[in-house]
């Protein structure tokens, strides 16, 4: 039914807008399958003289404009405003703070051998998926902070831009280091699981196979949002929901998070049973409700127990009061729980501890040694000391005596350094490995 001399229907990558007259500017309502448009606003189009759909010069694409749908319109915008801020500040102190631990926790795993294990090459993993968690993010807002003053200056809506291909990767790459996350904190609940029910999976030769469920998984399941996303919705930058592509990645995030969250009650459970059973009658039962409780603490940033809180809630269903609450508290847990796991996980770890205690320790009586060797050599020149107080002919004996005697002090305070690092060594068990 196509009149000729009409503009015809078009898909631009939003929304599919009608056939319309000649030099009518069409406006339609904002697609509500985009949960962050406002669904008030409209969306216009013009369609000019000759038939056509208006066009962009600049980058030969037709031209809408979208300002209504991307605009807020309540009352309270600046409150809205400050709430973002205050969010913005919370999540950039959290992940910087979460990434400089992240790092020396890394840093200590690596640099000492004998915390090289299985269990600790997992937890280096999921450092580092913490970190290029929290560098992926200040990517993304630098990007799109720069994107929305460009687009501040025009407030005309345009699908696409030249510079619009860097803030796809970069949304992309947030998108994927997000899911990996998810995956390697599966992995951690995976391997602890193993350790309880299934020693087997302990060995390093199944390290490779949870390297790939941490790095390989998420890379498919991104990459098939990618060629869904550029094939259906390639519009504006992707940091905009785009209906139900969305849940081509959420759907395997969700089952990370409900299955981690299984295995964290079962491992909750077990502990609570063999904690009942070998302190039957040992201890008081306010004790044993503390020690699970500590167990528990201890164990949900590994877990990401904080996810399931809101997890069936999303963010478009929920407004006042409920989602400043719900905003605040998913922002201070997922950029401060980098930090938790680091400091639980490595900074309280014993084993880690040993290794620092006795590095710090060897150093010491390196420079201790050091010390005594350029004491012992400040000393040397024989007779230049005794020389006032002895003739000519005593010196050389003299100076041959005090050399020995010089070299005897040496040797036996190198002897007393010894015996003070073999006893600091059995205090803080310097021999006990990594398992």
């Amino acid at each position: 039914n196509f009149i000729y001399g009409n503009c015809a229907p078009e898909w631009d990558g939003i929304i599919c807008w009608p056939q319309s007259r000649a030099g009518q500017l069409v406006s339609v309502l904002c697609p509500e399958y985009i949960y962050d448009f406002n669904h008030r606003g409209r969306a216009y189009r013009q369609c000019d003289l000759s038939g056509t759909w208006e066009m962009v010069p600049s980058i030969n694409r037709t031209w809408a404009n979208y300002s209504e749908c991307t605009r807020y319109l309540t009352t309270n915008h600046r409150s809205h405003e400050e709430v973002f801020e205050r969010l913005h500040l919370m999540y950039t102190v959290g992940y910087s703070i979460s990434l400089a631990s992240l790092l020396v926790a890394i840093s200590i795993l690596c640099y000492f051998k004998r915390l090289h294990c299985t269990r600790n090459y997992i937890h280096i993993h999921l450092f580092t998926s913490f970190i290029c968690r929290a560098v992926s993010i200040f990517v993304k807002d630098a990007v799109l902070y720069s994107i929305s003053d460009t687009s501040n200056a025009d407030a005309e809506f345009t699908t696409e831009r030249p510079h619009m291909a860097g803030c796809k990767v970069a949304v992309t790459l947030f998108l994927y280091f997000l899911a990996t996350n998810h995956y390697w904190i599966l992995v951690e609940g995976l391997y602890l699981h193993s350790l309880i029910f299934m020693a087997f999976l302990s060995d390093k030769n199944y390290l490779w196979a949870l390297t790939v469920i941490g790095w390989g998984v998420p890379a498919v399941f991104v990459s098939i949002w990618v060629s869904a996303r550029a094939s259906l919705a390639d519009t504006h930058c992707w940091d905009i929901s785009a209906g139900n592509l969305k849940w081509i990645y959420q759907v395997p995030i969700l089952a990370a998070i409900v299955v981690n969250f299984l295995l964290f009650i079962n491992i909750i459970r077990v502990l609570a049973s063999k904690l009942w059973e070998t302190n039957t009658g040992k201890l008081d039962p306010r004790q044993q409700y503390r020690k699970l409780l500590k167990s528990t603490l201890v164990l949900m940033p590994l877990f990401g127990v904080h996810y399931m809180v809101f997890m069936a809630l999303p963010y478009t269903e929920v407004s006042g009061m409920l989602w400043q609450v719900q905003m605040h508290y998913e922002m201070f847990f997922n950029s401060s729980q980098g930090f938790f796991v680091a400091f639980i996980y490595c900074f309280c770890n014993g084993e880690v501890q040993a290794e620092v205690k006795k590095a710090w320790l060897r150093r010491s009586l390196v420079i201790d040694l050091k010390q005594k060797a350029k004491m012992t050599s400040s000393g040397g020149g024989g007779s230049c000391y005794y020389g006032g107080m002895m003739s000519h002919t005593t010196t050389h004996s003299v100076s041959l005596s005090a050399v020995n005697h010089r070299a005897l002090s040496y040797a036996a305070g190198v002897l007393s350094l010894c015996k003070l690092y073999h006893d600091r060594a059995k205090r803080t068990n310097q021999s006990q490995d990594c398992v």
